[in-house]
């Protein structure tokens, strides 16, 4: 029998060989572009109820936790190819460092499962997704941070709320960008526990675990020039709400200093089995700005129509102008307006460091069970500094502070506030 040629002897080889340089080509995509970022945040956090009494009828009149918490965001690259596919990852983990159960459960820390006075003395949580990308167009499921008008995930404490489910996002028109997700489950800030989705009950406006089956949402963003964009989002939280975002950001450099406006309109409605009850609400928020050099003095007012306060997605922040460090002034009816103040340091050489106060007030709100119109304001300051250079360049510190006060201390109690921040962003890849 004739022997092979060496050619087709070595056919196996061969076929090894240019697989492995088409998955090592394609691997490459994938790694090449990926990005390891870690977050190390320290944060002290005091919130002291001004109810006059040691404990009120509403709990303890003091929280206060100290905390240190890691946050790692690895996004890969995509491989090679018409169609792309690729991974997220996301790591948080949190360490107690200072809570007693008589000042406990500000949000730092999740309970321990034993004792719910008791925080852990560490909790973690770890969230994956999977994407694929054709053109301009990424399809990812898995954990996420989605950050849309409509959903906004909070990061107000140690670690930031996490969503689960999928979410397209498409860039291939040019200056426009369409987006649409559903959404079944969270992990709340302080907690390591997937819930199902449910509508927030801040100050018993809503009642508390309402839940749904998924959130549904889909919108576009468009970019006239560099000076003026507008978006529109539609959301639905099922058998509780639907709900539909107007938006339009505008600036516009002057001979002397620059002019920005920010219009933001909300409808919500309840839909399906209604199962949070009947909802009829419209919001209207706008704020107006001027900057000079380091300065800008801002404006902004809001008002809040129909029977109902806004709803929105618990382990979210609404997308109102006046939502602050403490409150959201969104109840029910009410209006509300703001002055603001940023300073730059910048702008006499001390660059890094930067300030803001704010102050609004809002009345007109309907209290649930009184005839009496409800008032509130609340106060902030924040100071924050980034070192720029040497051994903790890139290192920040952020000292925060708010005062609250309302005269319907049944729904929401007064209180004094400071969080102290030190964060430290590094990349590892």
């Amino acid at each position: 029998m004739r022997a092979p040629t060496p050619f087709i002897a070595q056919r196996p080889v061969v076929g090894a060989l240019l697989s492995f340089v088409t998955v090592s080509a394609q691997a490459s995509g994938f790694l090449q572009d990926s990005s390891v970022n870690i977050e190390a945040r320290n944060v002290y956090f005091n919130r002291d109820f001004r109810d006059g009494h040691t404990a009120s009828s509403q709990g303890a009149s003091k929280r206060e936790e100290w905390a240190q918490g890691f946050i790692l965001n690895a996004q890969s690259g995509y491989t090679q190819g018409t169609v792309g596919f690729g991974i997220d990852a996301l790591g948080m983990l949190g360490f107690k460092l200072d809570s007693s159960p008589a000042d406990s459960n500000s949000g730092l820390l999740p309970s321990s499962g034993h004792n719910p006075r008791h925080s852990a003395d560490q909790y973690a949580k770890l969230g994956v997704a999977g994407k694929v990308r054709y053109s301009q167009t990424v399809l990812k499921y898995g954990a996420m941070l989605p950050d849309m008008p409509l959903l906004k995930y909070n990061d107000g404490r140690l670690l930031p709320t996490m969503f689960h489910g999928a979410m397209l996002t498409s860039r291939e028109v040019d200056n426009l960008t369409f987006s649409a997700a559903r959404l079944d489950k969270y992990t709340a800030r302080d907690s390591t526990d997937q819930q199902d989705i449910r509508v927030h009950c801040k100050n018993k406006r809503y009642a508390c675990d309402t839940r749904a089956d998924h959130f549904d949402t889909a919108g576009l963003e468009y970019r006239f020039n560099e000076h003026l964009s507008a978006q529109y989002q539609v959301a639905k939280l099922e058998n509780i709400y639907r709900q539909h975002f107007l938006g339009l950001v505008a600036s516009q450099p002057l001979s002397v200093g620059r002019l920005s406006a920010d219009l933001r309109l909300i409808k919500s409605d309840d839909i399906g089995r209604a199962r949070a009850g009947d909802i009829d609400h419209r919001a209207f928020s706008a704020m107006l700005g001027y900057s000079l050099g380091g300065h800008k003095l801002s404006a902004g007012w809001q008002r809040m129509y129909g029977e109902n306060a806004m709803p929105y997605l618990d382990g979210s922040n609404p997308y109102l102008v006046n939502y602050a460090q403490v409150n959201d002034f969104a109840a029910a009816q009410e209006r509300s307006w703001q002055v603001r103040y940023d300073y730059d340091f910048k702008a006499v050489g001390l660059e890094g460091l930067s300030f803001l106060t704010r102050y609004i007030s809002g009345d007109h709100v309907k209290v649930p069970g009184s005839p009496a119109q409800g008032k509130e304001w609340e106060r902030d300051s924040e100071l924050k500094y980034q070192v720029q250079s040497g051994t903790f360049k890139d290192v920040s510190v952020r000292l925060r502070n708010s005062t609250y006060r309302s005269n319907y201390e049944k729904f929401a109690r007064d209180m004094d506030e400071t969080r102290v921040i030190v964060s430290y962003n590094f990349s590892v890849l």
